[in-house]
């Protein structure tokens, strides 16, 4: 019967910097692409030794959970990176209009519910992040000019706005590959096809429906903006590569 049991072993401080790291990147209180502190800053939060805290940090780079990047510092992964990203950019760079639209199909899925549970669950601070969003491309608008990067933010806020950490790291990557190629594509389309105020409408209903907390508008406004975007990239690809769509 004895020989079931194992000797209980003291963890190092190390891997208890590990659990801390993990267990709040699991909460949600890190997130994907957040900028983690220094190790000074960490050594003195966690009242141990800045060893500790670099090798803590080594073992969460070799797991997955963080990356160092060039310039410095030190971030959170997304944890569906790990095993989407690569393949998934590849294709997408192609502009293989097969990918790009079944990436289109899973983020309807996604945004939708994340719209719908945006509405039961946002902080008041990330409905003002919302609305401060929507009033930078809402000046834009007035030139007709609409920025990629302020559109992405302002869904990756909404999906933030689940405080569901899975759906927060699926969604970022899904986001940073349509970021680069159809986000652009769909901005420089819907210019050409004056759709500008359209889009900004959209957006300005979503963000009322989560504001409200209405969920079942949230979800549905989520969903007719995002059809008129498949829509859109259809029609975007068919004139990129007729003989593939």
């Amino acid at each position: 019967m004895a020989t079931v049991f194992k000797p209980i072993r003291p963890k190092k401080l190390s891997e208890e910097i590990v659990d801390q790291i993990k267990e709040l990147i699991s909460r949600g209180e890190l997130k994907p692409g957040q900028r983690i502190p220094s190790e000074r800053e960490l050594a003195s939060f966690l009242g141990v030794s800045r060893p500790s805290v670099r090798e803590a940090i080594m073992v969460l780079e070799a797991m997955g959970f963080l990356e160092s990047r060039q310039g410095g510092g030190t971030y959170v992964r997304s944890l569906a990176d790990v095993t989407m990203a690569d393949p998934l950019a590849n294709m997408v760079e192609r502009r293989d209009p097969r990918m790009l639209h079944a990436l289109t199909e899973v983020r309807i899925g996604l945004e939708t519910w994340s719209a719908y549970l945006a509405a039961k669950r946002a902080e008041d601070s990330e409905i003002e992040r919302l609305r401060e969003l929507y009033s930078i491309m809402e000046d834009q608008a007035q030139t007709g000019g609409w920025d990629a990067d302020i559109d992405s933010q302002f869904h990756l806020t909404i999906t933030a706005a689940t405080h569901n950490t899975l759906q927060v790291h699926v969604l970022d990557t899904i986001q940073s590959l349509f970021q680069t190629t159809i986000m652009v594509a769909l901005s420089e389309f819907y210019s050409k096809e004056g759709y500008i105020e359209l889009l900004l409408n959209h957006h300005r209903e979503i963000m009322e429906a989560i504001a409200d907390r209405d969920p079942e508008r949230a979800r549905d406004k989520m969903m007719e903006h995002l059809t008129l975007v498949e829509e859109k990239l259809a029609l975007f690809l068919q004139k990129e590569r007729p003989d593939t769509v």
